[in-house]
């Protein structure tokens, strides 16, 4: 048995319960997954917050779904489970948002997010990802993410979007034109800057 199973276990029994004390103490094992989950597809940090708290309300709502007989880690497969709900509710929220938004940068609070349980290569990955997609607007960025981070197929981010898979694809077309643009350019500043060195 894997050794934080037993826990994990106690707090989704309590939250089953409505126990407030499980509830809480799940949020805050599970609070700096989520924010960056939301971080990758919101522009602000009380939209990211908002989303997320929309999500565990979907968690503590739906756990009686989730079966952790069936797993050998189970913290793993919550996350898993519960990353595809957060992932939902951000794209509810672009698509009831879609006609308003624009493509301000993500702040750098963005880059503060705790997460107790990410090792040295997973901090590193994820400034990576956000240093590079953060500049591109929501539509680029929602398409950009859900294709390339979630692995899901342009027939999927159409139906999910209320798009066309066309727009999918030109989408991600534009995405990845406008990351290479973007990388190009911090590329050339920091060659300048070094050359001063």
């Amino acid at each position: 048995m894997i050794a934080g199973n037993r826990t994990i276990s106690a707090l989704i029994a309590g939250c089953r319960e409505n126990e407030r004390s499980s509830q809480k103490e799940l949020y805050q094992l599970l609070k700096g997954f989520a924010m960056k989950i939301c971080y990758r597809y919101q522009n602000h940090a009380h939209e990211a917050e908002e989303i997320m708290n929309e999500g565990f309300l979907k968690l503590f709502k739906n756990i009686h779904q989730f079966d952790e007989a069936r797993h050998t880690d189970i913290e793993l497969a919550l996350k898993g489970w519960f990353k595809r709900i957060l992932i939902n509710t951000c794209i509810d929220h672009y698509r009831k948002n879609s006609s308003y938004l624009n493509g301000k940068p993500v702040t750098e609070e963005t880059e503060k997010i705790a997460d107790v349980t990410e090792t040295g290569a997973d901090i590193l990955s994820y400034k990576e990802i956000i240093e590079s997609i953060r500049l591109l607007s929501p539509a680029y960025r929602t398409v950009f993410n859900l294709f390339v981070i979630e692995g899901m197929k342009h027939e999927e981010i159409a139906e999910q979007l209320g798009i066309s898979v066309g727009a999918s694809k030109s989408n991600l077309s534009k995405a990845r034109e406008n990351l290479r643009k973007i990388l190009l350019k911090k590329n050339e500043v920091k060659t300048y800057v070094e050359s001063f060195r």
